[in-house]
């Protein structure tokens, strides 16, 4: 019996061929709209968590300290909850350091009379307090040691990304959101062509007693595969073009300093059983419509 089922769903996609694949792109667009910015999530994230297993935060002393401050300071630092280690940076290395990452325009610093960097103390937060909350609050406990001038440990950076990240997140899913409303629209007026195109037959089928399965079988048969061939063009879609841009990370400036991955297999699946339910869930809303069923 499901062989026939399937059989006849087949008939169907065939018989309106024009308006199935108008489906299964529209529904291949919602996965693709959907799984991209699933990506940049899932990537976001990595790097948020890449950034924080390197979290440093850079204590810039006033110029005008002695060596004893400076140390105390140091002493005042590594006592702090949340603190690993704390280095001293002098300007002088400071200095050299600089030099050596200009190592092609360094002559622009042989022009100065004095160095103008600061001495510093680079801290190493534990692992265990590598939380934004805790980052911050050690900050806020630097700035107020008497002596420090400054604290840099990239907030500007940080609460710019996160503020693009969840406006760029919700533009995504509102889009993919809009993509799959107009999924299900196609999947149901595919499903009112079946069913206007089969009228007479169900009608038969109706006046001889056939059970409501026989005429609505078919119809769900045909949503769900539509759903899964939506599902299955979006995610090779997105697949091709996930690799030709990781091709270009791995090659270009950011070769080694970052590995984007894609949607885990586990993703993957959720994906095609949301098309397949987008198939579904179009296939009902025609069945409620023009069968009252």
């Amino acid at each position: 019996m499901m062989t026939l089922y399937y059989r006849k769903a087949i008939e169907d996609i065939r018989s309106n061929r024009f308006l199935a694949v108008v489906t299964t792109l529209t529904i291949a667009l919602s996965v693709l709209m959907a799984g991209t910015f699933s990506l940049l999530i899932v990537n976001a994230q990595d790097i948020m968590a890449q950034w924080k297993d390197g979290i440093r935060i850079m204590v810039y002393l006033a110029p005008e300290l002695d060596g004893n401050r400076q140390q105390q300071i140091g002493q005042e630092i590594r006592r702090m909850s949340g603190v690993k280690a704390a280095t001293f940076i002098s300007k002088a290395e400071a200095m050299d350091t600089l030099r050596s990452q200009m190592e092609h325009q360094s002559a622009i610093l042989d022009n100065l009379r004095t160095n103008p960097l600061p001495d510093a103390y680079l801290v190493q937060m534990d692992p265990a307090h590598q939380r934004l909350d805790s980052i911050e609050n050690l900050a806020t406990a630097l700035e107020a040691v008497a002596g420090v001038a400054d604290v840099e440990y990239g907030q500007q950076w940080l609460s710019r990304f996160i503020q693009v990240f969840d406006v760029a997140a919700l533009v995504g899913y509102a889009m993919a959101g809009l993509f799959f409303m107009a999924a299900v629209f196609f999947v149901a007026n595919t499903i009112r062509l079946v069913i206007y195109s089969r009228r007479d037959e169900i009608d038969i089928m109706r006046l001889v007693g056939a059970e409501d399965r026989l005429i609505t079988m078919p119809l769900y048969i045909e949503g769900m595969i539509l759903g899964l061939l939506g599902g299955a063009v979006g995610l090779g879609v997105l697949g091709l073009a996930f690799w030709g841009v990781s091709v270009r990370l791995d090659t270009g400036l950011a070769a080694g300093l970052f590995h984007a991955r894609f949607l885990p297999p586990t993703a993957m699946g959720v994906v095609v059983v949301s098309s397949m339910a987008v198939g579904l869930l179009g296939c009902l809303v025609s069945l409620k419509q023009h069968l009252r069923i």
